[in-house]
């Protein structure tokens, strides 16, 4: 979402009587309940958000795209997303991370954003450890060049070994600078170019079946584009901006649009949480 990955971490450490005014207010508008039905909100904990937001059952890798977006389009404002967003938001953005094997970035996004390993979190210890998953997300970086800087955090200090997906025609000396710092290498295409309908199955080969990807908009674009997608987490947020900024997915049309089908709507101050899934 182009979010500082660290912005959207809940502070474990703050005991519950305190976090209480923190949980979410929202109400679930779809699919129909007799929940739905309740005209006030409600709040909504972590483990029940993580409920709202499971994956599909089954091994089959299952990529997900979370995303914020303008009532008019625009994905940032002013090069960030943070000014569309809000704290239910970062929330969830915490969440999904909270769920995932592996969250799945550009490599622009790792460069401009300074991505960092993701943390162990208490709120999500239980959950994950009867899933078979690790302690915490592994990162995996999309990347044809492997222009990346080995001795930032995200490769010198991950709980979990960082990824870096690329071509089997990648630079030798970069991929040989990626593994002396740790990364796991994964080929996901042939030549010099990664391709991203490879990138998923090639993450499940290695039992990370529950994909996340953050962005930015042109590795979004390249899975749509490629038909990859399986999930959109949208959030639509109450504001306008005009301008120019940038869509949520960039790139290369798709030839035929293609259709998804909304799986949830929850709502807060305005805000709508969407799940779309491929039908």
């Amino acid at each position: 979402m182009g979010l500082c990955p660290e912005a959207a971490v809940e502070d474990d450490t703050v005991p519950n009587s305190k976090r209480r005014a923190r949980l979410l207010d929202m109400r679930r508008l779809f699919p129909v309940t007799d929940q739905t039905a309740e005209t006030s909100v409600r709040e909504w904990g972590l483990g029940e958000l993580a409920d709202a937001y499971a994956y599909p059952s089954g091994d089959t890798a299952w990529l997900r795209a979370n995303m914020v977006s303008t009532l008019d389009g625009a994905a940032q404002h002013d090069g960030r997303s943070q000014p569309i967003s809000n704290a239910t938001d970062m929330r969830i953005f915490g969440t999904l991370r909270g769920i995932a094997d592996v969250v799945v970035v550009g490599a622009e996004t790792v460069r401009k954003e300074g991505y960092r390993p993701a943390r162990a979190r208490e709120a999500f210890a239980e959950r994950r450890a009867a899933a078979g998953q690790t302690v915490a997300p592994a990162i995996a970086v999309v990347s044809a060049s492997l222009d990346l800087d080995f001795a930032l955090p995200l490769f010198t200090a991950p709980l979990v070994p960082t990824l870096v997906v690329t071509g089997a025609a990648a630079p030798a000396d970069r991929v040989a600078a990626a593994e002396k710092a740790g990364a796991v290498v994964v080929v996901a295409g042939e030549g010099a170019v990664v391709e991203p309908e490879r990138v998923a199955p090639a993450l499940a080969e290695r039992g990370l079946t529950r994909l996340l990807t953050e962005g930015g908009p042109r590795l979004l674009g390249q899975f749509v584009a490629a038909g990859a997608l399986d999930e959109l987490c949208l959030t639509v947020s109450p504001m306008l901006t005009a301008g120019d900024a940038q869509r949520i997915a960039w790139g290369s049309a798709v030839e035929v649009p293609e259709r998804f089908a909304l799986a949830s709507v929850l709502e807060e101050a305005g805000f709508l949480f969407t799940r779309y899934r491929r039908t």
